[in-house]
């Protein structure tokens, strides 16, 4: 098992004794991981994500913290989010990500998230100029979620 998801594992434990809202410190995590706190940061972002069902507030600094909260949506609502926050465009990584997350948390089947993906792969795109597929694949994941809403 890696640091990672030793981290995920230990956030997800202390978020289901406090009862799904908990505060961290980033440092603190960091030092009890023997980590950077980049490392926290790659976790969060990750595996607690919105379309985990997950609300991840941040301040750094000092006394900077991370507030995790589980929050309960259900799919339709889950999908309208991760279509409001795809934004203008979307690069290939960030449009795996996105429909790994919808499938691991049933929001689609993984049928339909593999389907999507092949239908914004650099290779799909190929013959779109490169400074706009990342447009094309932010309205393509758009459109086809819209339909499963």
């Amino acid at each position: 098992m890696g640091i990672s998801d030793l981290i995920a594992a230990f956030i997800t434990e202390e978020l289901e004794a406090a009862d799904g809202v908990l505060e961290l410190q980033r440092s603190d995590l960091a030092e009890r991981f023997g980590c950077v706190p980049s490392q926290i940061n790659y976790v969060m972002s990750t595996r607690f994500s919105p379309e985990r069902g997950y609300i991840v507030e941040s301040r750094r600094g000092g006394n900077g913290y991370i507030r995790i909260s589980r929050v309960r949506m259900d799919r339709q609502t889950l999908l309208m989010h991760v279509i409001n926050s795809v934004g203008d465009e979307l690069d290939l990584p960030s449009a795996r990500a996105i429909l790994t997350n919808l499938a691991e948390s049933g929001a689609i089947s993984a049928e339909a998230a593999t389907c999507m993906l092949s239908a914004v792969s650099q290779r799909a795109l190929q013959t779109v100029p490169q400074a706009y597929r990342g447009a094309l694949r932010a309205d393509i994941i758009k459109h086809v979620l819209i339909q499963l809403v």
